[in-house]
C-alpha cells in the first residue's frame, strides 16, 4: 500500500506509510467505541466519507493493515501509562537525589551552616509549591506533554509558537548539560578507583559514557524505575560512607575543622550565587515532571508524590550538606566524595557508581523521549515497539549521549557547571516559570480579589523575582567561576587527559 495521508482525531492530517501510520489517537476517541468500530471510523475517513462497516469485506488489506496499527497503538498505550505515584515517586527521587546531593557540602561551606540550611530548607519548600503548580498545569491542560508545550498555551498565535520551538531547543541542550555532569563525576570516580593516573582521563569519560548509554537504552520510565532502588541505595551508601570516615577524622580532631555557623571571611558575591545556583539545581526535581506524569496511570495522585519527595530530598540536602561541612571544614571537596580520604573514596566513589549511570540515564531517557514525541506525535514509532522504532530510539540516545559528553569535556568543573545550569535553566522550570504559569494557567480570579489570592500573588511575585536575580546574576557567576577555574594552573584543558 502506498503512502496515504489521513487525519487524527484532533484533525491534523498525518502523512503515513504502512511501517509507521497512526490514523487515530486512541486516547481522544470517544470510550464506547469498540476496536472494529474504530477500524472503520478510521477507514471511512479514509474514503472520504463514503466507507461504512459493511463494506469492510471488500478491503481485507486495509482493514488488517489498521487492526494491525491499532494493536501496536493499544500496546504503545499500556506501555506508557503505568506509572503509579509511588514510582513516578522513586523516577523523581533518582533524577534529584544524585550529583545535587553531592555538591550541598560545598554549598554549606560557601553561605555556612545558618545559611546553608536556610538555603536549602527554603528551596525544597519552594520547589515543592513549584512542582505542585505544574501538575495543575498538567491536569488543567493535558495537551502539554513536555516544558515547550507550555509556550503554545502561556501565549497564542505565533508567539506561542516560537515560544515553544525556543523551549524545546532549551530544554534539549540544559539537560544534555545536566547529563554532561554525570560525565564528569564519572570520570573522577574511575579514576579515583583505579587510582593509575597513567591512564588518560579522557579513557573513564569514554567508559562512563558506554555505560550510561546501555542504561538509557529502556524507553519507558515505569521500565527504568525499579532501577530507583539501586540508584537510592547507591547514593545513601556513599554518602553514609563519606560521612561517617569524615567524621572519625573529625573526632580525632576534636570536631575543630573550622566550621562556622555564617559564611567565611572573603567570600565573594559570586561565589555565593554560584552555591545558591547549585542549591536549585540540588532541588530541581520537577524538570521532568510533565514528561513523568504522562506516564501515570492516575494523574490525580501526583501531590502524593510531590509531598513525599520534598520531604525526602530537605531531609537528606540539609543533613548532608551540614553533616560534610562539619566534619570536613572550609576545604570539603565538590563532589563531596573526594574528601572521604584516598581509601574511603575509592570505597565511596565504588559505592556511588550505580547513581552515576541511572541518574544520568534517567535523564537522557527524559530528553530522548521528549524528542521522540516531538519528532512523531502521530506515529507508532514514537511508542519504540516496532523495528523502525528501536532503531530510531537508539539512534537519538547515541546522539544525546555523545553531545552531552563533548559538553562534559569542553566545561570540566563539576561545581561551574552545576551553577551554570541551575542558573540557566533550573530556575525556570523549578523558580520563576511555575509561577509565571500560576498567573497565567492556573489562577482562578482576580489577583487580591480574595485572601487567597492575595497571598498567592504576592508569593508567586516574589518568586519571579527571585528567580530572575539569580538567572541573571547566578548566570554571570557561573561563568566567572568556569573562566576562574580554566585561568588555574593545575587544570587541564578540553579533552586533555589531566582534565
Amino acid at each position: 500500500m502506498d503512502r496515504k495521508d489521513y487525519y487524527t482525531s484532533k484533525g491534523d492530517v498525518v502523512d503515513v506509510d504502512e511501517k509507521d501510520s497512526i490514523p487515530y489517537e486512541p486516547e481522544r476517541q470517544p470510550t464506547h467505541m469498540t476496536k472494529d468500530e474504530t477500524i472503520a471510523k478510521v477507514l471511512e475517513v479514509h474514503e472520504g466519507g463514503n466507507y461504512h462497516h459493511h463494506k469492510l469485506g471488500h478491503h481485507d488489506r486495509d482493514v488488517d493493515r489498521v487492526r494491525n496499527i491499532v494493536d501496536l497503538i493499544e500496546d504503545g498505550e499500556r506501555k506508557y501509562h503505568k506509572l503509579s505515584w509511588w514510582r513516578l515517586y522513586i523516577v523523581m527521587l533518582v533524577s534529584a537525589v544524585a550529583l545535587g546531593t553531592l555538591s550541598m557540602p560545598s554549598v554549606f561551606a560557601t553561605l555556612g551552616i545558618i545559611g546553608g540550611t536556610i538555603t536549602s530548607v527554603s528551596m525544597g519548600c519552594l520547589s515543592v509549591y513549584t512542582s505542585y503548580v505544574v501538575g495543575q498545569v498538567k491536569i488543567r491542560y493535558p495537551q502539554v506533554h513536555h516544558w515547550s508545550d507550555v509556550g503554545r498555551v502561556l501565549i497564542p498565535g505565533k508567539g506561542g509558537v516560537f515560544l515553544s520551538r525556543f523551549m524545546a531547543c532549551a530544554y534539549v541542550f540544559f539537560v544534555c548539560l545536566a547529563i554532561g555532569s554525570h560525565y564528569l563525576t564519572g570520570k573522577a570516580a574511575f579514576r579515583t578507583i583505579v587510582d593509575d593516573q597513567a591512564i588518560c582521563g579522557v579513557v573513564w569519560s569514554v567508559v562512563t559514557l558506554v555505560v550510561m548509554f546501555v542504561f538509557s537504552l529502556p524507553p519507558s520510565f515505569n521500565e527504568i524505575s525499579w532501577l530507583g532502588y539501586v540508584d537510592f541505595a547507591s547514593i545513601m551508601s556513599a554518602v553514609f560512607c563519606t560521612l561517617i570516615s569524615t567524621g572519625i577524622s573529625a573526632h580525632k580532631k576534636d570536631w575543630n575543622t573550622g566550621w562556622k555557623a555564617t559564611a567565611l571571611p572573603g567570600t565573594t558575591f559570586e561565589r555565593g550565587l554560584v552555591s545558591a545556583s547549585n542549591a536549585i539545581f540540588a532541588y530541581a526535581f520537577n524538570v521532568g515532571q510533565f514528561s513523568f506524569m504522562e506516564e501515570m496511570a492516575n494523574i490525580e495522585d501526583y501531590p502524593k508524590s510531590i509531598y513525599a519527595l520534598g520531604i525526602t530530598m530537605i531531609c537528606i540536602h540539609t543533613s548532608v550538606g551540614a553533616l560534610g561541612y562539619v566534619f570536613v571544614g572550609p576545604g570539603i571537596k565538590s563532589p563531596a566524595l573526594l574528601s572521604a580520604g584516598h581509601t574511603m573514596a575509592r570505597i565511596a566513589f565504588g559505592l556511588a557508581l550505580p547513581v552515576i549511570f541511572i541518574s544520568g540515564a534517567v535523564l537522557c531517557v527524559m530528553n530522548g523521549r521528549f524528542i521522540m514525541d516531538k519528532m512523531y506525535p502521530n506515529s507508532v514509532v514514537r511508542y519504540v515497539n516496532t523495528a523502525r522504532g528501536w532503531a530510531i530510539w537508539i539512534a537519538i540516545i547515541a546522539a544525546l549521549s555523545l553531545f552531552s559528553w563533548l559538553v562534559s569535556e569542553v566545561i570540566p568543573g563539576f561545581n561551574a557547571l552545576l551553577g551554570l545550569v541551575g542558573a540557566l535553566f533550573n530556575t525556570a522550570t523549578t523558580v520563576y516559570g511555575p509561577s509565571v504559569m500560576w498567573f497565567v494557567l492556573v489562577r482562578k480570579g482576580p489577583c487580591f480579589g480574595t485572601r487567597r489570592n492575595t497571598i498567592l500573588t504576592l508569593v508567586n511575585g516574589f518568586i519571579i523575582a527571585i528567580g530572575l536575580f539569580v538567572l541573571v546574576a547566578g548566570t554571570y557567576a557561573s561563568i566567572k567561576d568556569i573562566v576562574d577555574y580554566y585561568n588555574q594552573v593545575d587544570v587541564g584543558k578540553p579533552f586533555s587527559c589531566k582534565a
